[in-house]
């Protein structure tokens, strides 16, 4: 049975290892070597790791996924999910559990090309057109409740 829970401080690092691994697998093959190299390099930011609220999803001690959000909820910056455990309603889990948090009722995300279908199922609509920063290509999306 999949759980998921805040995760400490001392688990973010296998956290953003998850989300490293699961990056290169499935959005470092669409990139620029700049935008892999954009996205290490925020990954190593002391400033990034202090400002965002990690998630973690585990089948039983082995953490599976992973959802980082910044601004109080208002923002997701990461998201990812072990490829044994895709289609698997993880990441909606996780997504649950961040949107039960969240301070607002507005949630934003800058998709990757993989990951727009899935932010879609989850009820985000893109703002704009894909767009380029860095090397990191990203769709801007949003995501309202309706409460």
């Amino acid at each position: 049975m999949v759980t998921v829970r805040t995760l400490t401080a001392e688990e973010l690092d296998g956290a953003l290892r998850l989300a490293r691994r699961v990056f290169d697998r499935f959005e470092a093959p669409e990139y620029s070597p700049e935008g892999v190299q954009s996205f290490a390099d925020t990954l190593a930011q002391p400033e990034y790791r202090a400002s965002i609220r990690c998630y973690g999803a585990f089948d039983g001690a082995i953490l599976i996924g992973m959802l980082a959000t910044r601004n109080a909820g208002a923002h997701i910056t990461l998201f990812f999910v072990e490829e044994t455990y895709h289609r698997q309603g993880v990441g909606r889990k996780l997504f649950t559990a961040a949107l039960a948090d969240a301070q607002g009722s507005v949630i934003t995300v800058n998709s990757s090309p993989y990951a727009v279908d899935v932010y879609r199922k989850l009820g985000f609509i893109a703002t704009k057109p894909e767009q380029v920063t860095d090397g990191i290509r990203y769709t801007p999306m949003r995501y309202q409740s309706i409460s």
